[in-house]
């Protein structure tokens, strides 16, 4: 083939816009290059397809292309399309996150191929001050209310519901039905239950329902207040037949010696108190680490100049609107409510990604293999057994990029100063 033809043969890729996180590329794959594909897809096809009147192998290629045209086609388009991605990612040597997106396509009979073919990339940051700061690490001392009020929440976990005499009041369970009667066809539903004064129901229903006594009912209108979840619904107004049907209350049991020893290995109270106060602690040592490590996220992206690719953002905020399953309606709320700590995880995964890389960081099989043992042992199983799990609830991946972060925030933290300051409770 002449230099010419080959030319004439070449897809054409063009940068039509960058940032430091993405790429889309405006691609042409010239006629002759679709129809050589296409005669190449068809005679493929031509020496497998077994047509009545033809030998295999000696099937015609009109005939091949009437029979198998739609398949033909679909064959030579995937085979392009994944030939211009590797020639783009080749040439200007990208490294993707996640698959690339075909936006714009145009497949016409005896024309050229086009598409435009937009990828994520991660972003070279080069971490010139990735130390030198000055940190605080803020653990909130852990106050004996904080302690009681745990104490309370197991008590209530172990509380039995038992039917309550007198009006219903906050943090009592009731039974009730509610008739919506701006309904054509008014209908007595299903009871429902819920506990008053979680948030559960409107605030005008609860306050009538606590105005009940059992099998009393109220009838009115109740007003839907201004910041309801279902907007359509704000400011409206329904009439309503309510009836309380039960009120139960939590019986909580005393705390005993008795009692704490029901809940696991504890002796007495005073062995649980302390078990509370330990889990509190490691709590509070916990969210001071993670505090710290924001703040030394903050201050690296501040020193180096590390900015949030739009194109990352947009995708985070894809990502929690579909993990959070948020509504069609709700979504622009929340993704501007959303959107601070989504640009936060952006420039912590960067960081992190940019020191594991150039610092060599990473986790490696041992380290997974050691804390796979180091699991396994608390457990009581096999190291095989956890791995299996893992894998199967898609969480090993999960387990990888705990242990990089682990170590890339230790080397990190080595290259600053962090002063420990205790805060009252």
């Amino acid at each position: 083939m002449t230099e010419a033809a080959t030319a004439k043969n070449e897809i054409e890729i063009t940068v039509e816009k960058k940032d430091a996180a993405s790429r889309t590329f405006t691609v042409t794959v010239p006629a002759e290059r679709v129809r050589a594909a296409e005669d190449e897809t068809t005679a493929w096809y031509g020496k497998r397809a077994k047509v009545p009147g033809f030998r295999k192998g000696h099937v015609p290629a009109p005939v091949v292309r009437r029979r198998y045209g739609d398949a033909i086609r679909q064959s030579v388009l995937e085979d392009l399309l994944r030939v211009s991605w590797e020639q783009a990612r080749t040439r200007e040597s990208l490294k993707p996150i996640g698959e690339p997106h075909i936006h714009n396509l145009k497949f016409e009979e005896g024309t050229p191929l086009t598409f435009e073919l937009h990828v994520d990339v991660r972003p070279d940051i080069a971490l010139e001050r990735p130390g030198g700061f000055h940190l605080t690490r803020r653990v909130t001392a852990v106050a004996e209310e904080t302690v009681d009020a745990q104490l309370l929440a197991l008590r209530e976990q172990k509380a039995p519901w038992i039917p309550a005499d007198g009006k219903a009041k906050p943090g009592d369970l009731v039974q009730a039905t509610i008739v919506n009667l701006d309904e054509a066809e008014a209908s007595a539903p299903d009871p429902v239950r819920f506990v008053l004064g979680q948030g559960r129901a409107l605030p005008d229903l609860e306050a009538h329902l606590m105005e009940l006594d059992v099998e009393g009912a109220w009838e009115g209108a109740l007003r839907f207040p201004d910041d309801h979840p279902d907007e359509a619904k704000r400011g409206q107004s329904r009439r309503v037949r309510v009836s309380l049907h039960e009120v139960k209350r939590q019986a909580l049991p005393e705390l005993t010696d008795d009692f704490a020893r029901e809940l696991g290995e504890f002796d007495s109270v005073a062995a649980l108190r302390a078990a509370v106060r330990a889990d509190l602690e490691a709590d509070a040592r916990r969210d001071a680490e993670a505090r710290l490590r924001g703040e030394l996220v903050d201050q690296i992206a501040a020193a180096n100049n590390i900015a949030v690719p739009p194109s990352l953002l947009e995708r985070t905020l894809r990502a929690y609107l579909a993990a959070y399953e948020v509504p069609e309606e709700q979504r622009d709320r929340f993704a501007s409510e959303f959107r601070p700590v989504a640009e936060s995880g952006v420039r912590r995964e960067l960081i992190v990604d940019a020191a594991a890389e150039k610092l060599g960081l990473a986790a490696t099989q041992d380290d997974l293999e050691t804390r796979l043992a180091e699991i396994a042992a608390r457990r009581g199983e096999p190291p095989h057994a956890v791995k299996a799990a893992l894998e199967k609830a898609g969480r090993l991946r999960e387990l990888e990029r705990s242990l990089t972060e682990e170590k890339v925030f230790a080397h990190l933290l080595g290259l600053s100063t962090v002063e420990d300051a205790p805060i009252a409770r």
